[in-house]
């Protein structure tokens, strides 16, 4: 029986469900889930950029599975700080869901007629730069909690709409024997918002599952569902955000394209919030060198911001 542990949220006990579906389907193995409330998960109304440290909302799984309460655990890898840590191993990125952002409203507005003085909820501050970007009179809000109580306060008025990941979207609301809640019913209509119009985060949409280095079978039973065109993508987006120094917090988006011929496309974002700035670039190198194309392209994207008056 593996023991996979998951954040307690309906989403993050839904996408590990998932994982542990397509792990019994490849191996055979049963598994069973391990909810756990992290450090986030425990201070819900208090501000992400208040904490003072890192790996918040993923420091009691992986302790878990340090301590062999679990097997292994599954991240929302945009989520995840780009330092490793001692005694464990990514083994394995899932295939990944659409790294794209969604615009959810009651009208189902598109950016470009969204009402230039709308509320907009969200607490990235790279969507709100890109959106800001695009329409300076928005009102962005910061708004925590789960998907399903920040989805409410559009469907109840309290905001105009919010913008979320489009793969926490599918997740959450996949049939129950998928591990989901089921089919959403709430009034509301999403847009999905196009990378040249809101550039998603680092591994966006990408899952990672993560066990302990000398755990065999854990590793094993990893490699049944690991997907290395997926791989690479976030590699060379997580090392772009690596390289300039974020966090899940810093207004950075990436997104990496594998286009044939053993080359891949990175575009790369940074946003300056004091200047309400936003540098976007792109780069393309060999899909076997990902963490250079990342960092390469990091540096360029940086030179620029610092660069533009």
């Amino acid at each position: 029986m593996l023991r996979l542990a998951c954040r307690r949220s309906a989403l993050a006990r839904a996408q590990a469900h998932q994982v542990g579906q397509l792990i019994a389907e490849r191996t055979g193995s049963e598994f069973e889930l391990v909810p756990l409330a992290t450090t986030g998960d425990q201070q819900p109304d208090k501000a992400v950029a208040a904490f003072d440290t890192k790996g918040l909302f993923v420091d009691t799984v992986r302790q878990a599975v340090l301590d062999t309460d679990a097997d292994m655990v599954v991240h929302s890898y945009k989520d995840l700080p780009s330092e490793e840590v001692p005694g464990l191993v990514i083994a394995a990125v899932p295939v990944r869901a659409d790294p794209r952002d969604l615009l959810v409203s009651r009208d189902g507005y598109a950016l470009a007629n969204l009402p230039a003085t709308a509320t907009v909820g969200t607490s990235s501050e790279r969507r709100r730069l890109q959106l800001l970007n695009v329409k300076p009179g928005l009102q962005v809000l910061a708004v925590r909690g789960n998907l399903d109580t920040r989805l409410r306060k559009v469907a109840e008025g309290e905001l105009d709409a919010i913008v979320i990941a489009a793969a926490g979207m599918q997740r959450l609301y996949s049939p129950p024997e998928q591990g989901g809640v089921g089919a959403f019913t709430l009034p509301l209509k999403a847009y999905l918002l196009e990378p040249g119009e809101c550039l998603p985060a680092p591994a966006q949409g990408a899952l990672a599952v993560e066990c302990r280095v000398d755990d065999d079978d854990s590793r094993s039973a990893c490699e049944a569902v690991h997907d290395p065109r997926s791989h690479v993508q976030v590699t060379a987006e997580r090392a772009f955000a690596a390289t300039l120094g974020g966090g899940c917090l810093a207004a950075i988006g990436a997104l990496g394209t594998l286009i044939g011929g053993g080359r891949l496309e990175l575009i790369g974002m940074l946003g300056d919030p004091g200047r309400r700035r936003v540098v976007r670039l792109s780069s393309r190198g060999s899909d076997r060198e990902p963490e250079r194309l990342g960092a390469e392209l990091a540096r360029d994207v940086a030179a620029a911001l610092g660069t533009r008056s």
